[in-house]
């Protein structure tokens, strides 16, 4: 797969110009069917990952529509980032099930669109810490249901507390089924912790990749006044020295402009990759 055919456009970075479920029909945002047109134009980038916040809807006929949309633009969209708000190692096993009924439903709602995959969050739970076993016991029962789709589950090192990536890959190899695999971030982790964790976790997570990961050069961290800033050609170096053949998806997640933004990480993604 050429250089640039790796790259997808997330339009989490671009939620001030992508209409959001809460907004009302003619806010002046762009509609997430035409996302794919959109940054077709504007990056000469076919691929797209679509943020869960900018669907309208789950029903059938607008995911439809939406697949529809992005054929006509040429694209695809390689993966969905789905934000939910229940914990999957809750000790109440009541938001365990509600966890595993919200993924299982994006699962779906990926598959109608032509996804081949999707990246759950896990919320931090409000009556546990952190825990492997009841993690894994969630989402082995959220693998196998997108394994019965043929459609990976990914996870990202994001939220610090409950997304640290030495956590996730703990899950993943508890889990232990092929459908599970790590959505390395380049930059969270370094805006929560030293470089040297922050590296050896990205180089653990990307252990356990597959098919998509996110680009970024800067980060701010959550409640500090922190600024990561990525190494990219060391990010990229880990990637490849562990065989990475999945999509680059540029989430430009800084102050300033995600247009000029996302061209510049475009750039450099292209010059690192040749």
């Amino acid at each position: 797969m050429a250089a640039r055919e790796r790259i997808a456009i997330a339009s989490y970075p671009f939620r001030d110009f992508v209409a959001g479920h809460e907004d009302k029909l003619g806010s002046g945002k762009m509609e997430l069917k035409e996302f794919a047109a959109h940054v077709s134009v504007k990056f000469n980038i076919k691929k797209i990952e679509p943020w869960s916040a900018h669907f309208r809807s789950l029903e059938t006929p607008y995911l439809e529509e939406l697949r529809a949309a992005v054929a006509d633009a040429g694209g695809a969209v390689v993966n969905v980032t789905v934000d939910g708000e229940h914990s999957p190692y809750a000790a109440d096993t009541t938001e365990r099930e509600k966890s595993i009924a919200f993924i299982k439903q994006w699962i779906d709602a990926a598959e109608t669109i032509g996804s081949p995959s999707v990246r759950t969050n896990i919320p931090a739970a409000k009556d546990a810490k952190p825990e492997v076993k009841r993690t894994a016991e969630s989402l082995l029962r959220v693998a196998e249901y997108g394994a019965s789709k043929n459609l990976v589950v990914n996870l990202e090192n994001d939220n610090p507390v409950s997304e640290d990536p030495f956590f996730l890959v703990k899950v993943i190899d508890k889990v232990n089924n092929p459908w599970l695999h790590a959505l390395p971030d380049f930059a969270n982790t370094l805006a929560a912790y030293e470089e040297t964790y922050a590296y050896k976790g990205i180089e653990a997570m990307f252990g356990k990749a597959y098919n998509i990961s996110h680009v970024k050069e800067t980060e701010v961290g959550d409640g500090n006044d922190k600024i990561a800033h990525v190494d990219l050609p060391r990010t990229f170096g880990i990637a490849k020295q562990h065989g990475y053949k999945g999509y680059f998806s540029m989430e430009w997640d800084s102050p300033g402009d995600p247009y000029a933004g996302t061209t510049g990480l475009i750039e450099k993604t292209l010059k690192n990759l040749s």
